[in-house]
């Protein structure tokens, strides 16, 4: 009979594509690794990697048995997450995953129908970007809240729900507010807080600028929502944010908006994955959305 363990050891090299890192998930050694997928190639009758630099990759044989890998422990994780839910409290459980630079005021938007729910026990947990789709893909999560959606192909099939569309704006204090003053005007003479390069919005505006022949002065780049918010109210410069990020401040006086930014906005993201069995909750969750119209804060 197969031994399932070699192949969860494939499995995890398969991902990894590479033993150190493979080992370092299994929590094993190195060579324990080494010798588990050698037998399991012994039983199977083919190699199943070949070695291109420091990396393994799959031969023909090796991406057949990793498509049957991944059913196969899917099949298991979602077993043992329905079986486990149900043992454990007659309540329902929604288990979130949001990344961790995302926007608080917008997860708490978004989740704000599960919250309060006699029936529900929400679980939002914080991490990366690849972290959480490789919790989600063993379904030790139900959703991922993101703000750019994962490549897609057959071995990978996410399901990216578009939830929101956040316009950007530049924010700042109420001075900063004189109507005669063009955006132009704006971004070429006021220093800016910016959200970090990888960042869909500063994409999108280095392109702008750029298209206008401006080269800002940046007085600071923060790739944390929540940390750009805390800069903002320190009147460090003009924040360039979606304006749900300040919600607060902009309802109180704090800031205000001095400009929108033409053509740019913020996607967010509920990732899913297909499953046999989904968890209603997510459904109900997405089904409340109406997706021609932006979260409200």
């Amino acid at each position: 009979m197969l031994n399932y363990n070699h192949l969860r050891y494939f499995w995890a090299v398969a991902h990894e594509g590479n033993l150190t890192r493979a080992a370092a998930r299994l929590h094993v050694a190195q060579s324990a690794v080494s010798v588990q997928i050698r037998q399991l190639e012994d039983q199977l009758g083919h190699q199943l990697f070949e070695r291109r630099g420091r990396r393994l990759e799959l031969t023909e044989a090796g991406r057949i048995a990793l498509d049957h890998a991944d059913a196969i422990f899917e099949a298991g994780a979602e077993l043992e997450g329905i079986l486990q839910a149900r043992a454990t409290s007659a309540r329902q459980v929604l288990r979130v995953g949001s990344l961790a630079t995302l926007s608080r005021n917008f997860q708490l938007a978004f989740l704000a129908p599960m919250l309060g729910r006699a029936d529900v026990e929400l679980v939002i947990r914080s991490g990366g970007f690849d972290d959480l789709l490789r919790q989600l893909e063993v379904h030790r999560i139900d959703m991922v809240l993101a703000n750019a959606a994962p490549p897609r192909d057959a071995a990978t099939p996410w399901v990216a729900h578009v939830i929101a569309e956040q316009p950007i704006a530049l924010v700042g204090p109420p001075a900063q507010r004189e109507p005669e003053r063009s955006l132009e005007t704006l971004l070429a003479e006021e220093p800016l807080v910016l959200p970090s390069v990888p960042s869909s919005i500063r994409t999108g505006f280095d392109a702008m600028v750029d298209r206008m022949g401006i080269r800002p002065t940046i007085a600071a780049e923060v790739d944390d929502m929540a940390m750009l918010r805390l800069v903002a109210r320190e009147h460090a410069g003009l924040a360039v944010l979606p304006s749900i990020v300040v919600q607060d401040e902009l309802d109180s006086g704090v800031l205000v908006e001095v400009a929108h930014l033409p053509g740019l906005t913020e996607t967010f993201h509920a990732i899913t994955l297909a499953r046999r069995f989904p968890n209603p909750l997510v459904r109900e969750l997405l089904g409340t959305r109406d997706p021609g119209r932006p979260s409200a804060g």
